[in-house]
């Protein structure tokens, strides 16, 4: 059964902006998490299982307020993309420990990218030159994040380039899922079976939080739950080609996070950088628009 909702655009801006503003925070709240800014530095596993978890009782809270009823699901898309869900957003968490929000937030819009190229196999799409085009000028721009020398390499921007590539996986099944059950259904089984994944992985390294942590994990969850509440609304209210651009105010807001959070200014590498990802992502969003009448393609946008 497909799911139509009206069309919004101006609506649709404003809850991916907002859905930005909330995500920039989580990866705020993560590196704080990661670090030792708030206690003995948590391992990426439990602060993505926080993110789950109290994601999950605030999305319940919702469904139980709305009396909401579940339908039957889509199982296998729904575990398909909840496992690559939960797998990239704890490399995210992992990378921005160690390397600037600006630089991770970045490299992590490759993942319009990667689902283009990951739906040439898996969905017979066709890709022609204009889109080749957008995603080598956004592969360049990560060449520049990673700062290939032996001086200034930063490895753990490999943890943010892998967890493109998984939530580019992940947008395949996203698409798959598109249309065929409500928003907020979509969110509660995904967040459902993230906490059981995260459960399961998070015990060889548990360890008890602090009360500061624990208020940040609470936080995280809560606010990647809002994120994800705005950006499905966004979504089914307007073109995927309409509403990508509004979702690279992410970079904007995880940059004066850092800065205000972490003192870091971001370097002319990070600018230089993300400037050549956004081109390309740009690029990607633009053609997707020209494309409206051939059939659906792989959403060019950033998924929380």
């Amino acid at each position: 059964m497909e799911i139509s909702t009206p069309q919004n655009p101006p609506l649709a801006a404003a809850l991916i902006t907002l859905a930005t503003v909330f995500i920039a925070a989580t990866t705020l709240l993560a590196k704080a998490l990661g670090t030792e800014t708030l206690g003995p530095a948590l391992n990426p596993l439990q602060i993505s299982h926080g993110r789950f978890l109290f994601a999950f009782l605030a999305i319940s809270t919702a469904v139980a307020a709305l009396r909401f009823r579940l339908q039957r699901p889509q199982w296998r898309l729904h575990i398909g993309r909840t496992s690559c869900g939960w797998l990239g957003i704890t490399l995210m968490f992992a990378s921005v420990a160690y390397i600037p929000l600006a630089d991770a937030t970045a490299i992590a819009f490759l993942n319009p990218v990667f689902g283009m190229l990951l739906a040439i196999p898996l969905l017979s799409e066709r890709v022609g030159p204009w889109r080749w085009g957008a995603a080598g000028i956004a592969l360049l721009g990560a060449m520049i994040l990673l700062r290939p020398t032996p001086e200034s390499f930063q490895p753990a921007a490999l943890l943010a380039l892998g967890a493109a590539a998984i939530m580019g996986l992940e947008l395949i099944f996203i698409k798959k899922l598109a249309g065929r059950e409500r928003p907020l259904q979509v969110l509660w089984f995904n967040n459902a079976l993230g906490m059981i994944i995260a459960s399961a992985a998070v015990l060889p390294v548990w360890q008890m939080p602090t009360a500061l942590q624990w208020g940040a994990l609470a936080g995280l969850g809560i606010l990647m739950a809002c994120a994800q509440a705005c950006f499905v609304n966004g979504m089914a209210r307007a073109d995927a080609s309409f509403v990508a651009p509004f979702s690279y105010a992410t970079l904007i807001f995880a940059t004066l996070y850092d800065f205000l959070g972490f003192g870091v200014i971001p370097d002319w590498i990070t600018l230089a950088g993300a400037g050549v990802i956004l081109t390309g992502a740009a690029v990607l969003a633009w053609r997707e628009g020209r494309q409206t009448s051939s059939p659906p393609r792989t959403t060019a946008s950033l998924r929380p």
